[in-house]
């Protein structure tokens, strides 16, 4: 997989090839990703949030507090969590402190299915990233937090 830009976009600047490399690296880490999330019904986006719950622990998040914490915004959180509670992956309840109030949590069968997709998701990433190395790897996180940093100054 070759992510350097055609010769067409030869002219244009450095950091416009830059954001094209990322933007088809991520298209297509996040095409073999779906590949292997398939196999369990779920989308990207599904996957996400359930990662999202099983971190969240015990207490459960509201729909906003999910939707910032997405990877991909997505504004119909509410969709995702539809789809996730009819298949028993994710359960929700209004809080005793304010009922307008609804939190989402991950249920045994949803944190379940995320452990039976732990190991295929890592053997898929040492694939795709594995061979740079751990010092490379640092340097690829730190240029992107760096990268990160500049672009919420601008937006």
């Amino acid at each position: 997989m070759s992510i350097s830009p055609p010769q067409a976009e030869a002219a244009s600047t450095l950091e416009h090839q830059v954001y094209l490399s990322l933007q088809r690296l991520a298209a297509d880490l996040g095409h073999q990703t779906a590949e292997v999330l398939k196999g369990s019904g779920l989308s990207l986006a599904q996957f996400n949030v359930l990662r999202i719950l099983r971190g969240a622990g015990e207490d459960g998040l509201t729909c906003g507090e999910i939707g910032g914490r997405l990877i991909t915004r997505d504004s119909d959180v509410t969709r995702l969590l539809d789809r996730l509670e009819k298949q028993a992956l994710v359960t929700r309840v209004r809080s005793t402190q304010d009922r307008r109030v609804v939190l989402s949590s991950i249920t045994p069968k949803g944190r379940d299915l995320l452990a039976d997709l732990d190991a295929p998701l890592s053997t898929l990433h040492r694939a795709q990233l594995g061979a740079l190395g751990p010092q490379k790897l640092r340097q690829v996180l730190a240029l992107l937090d760096e990268v990160a940093a500049a672009s919420r100054q601008v937006g």
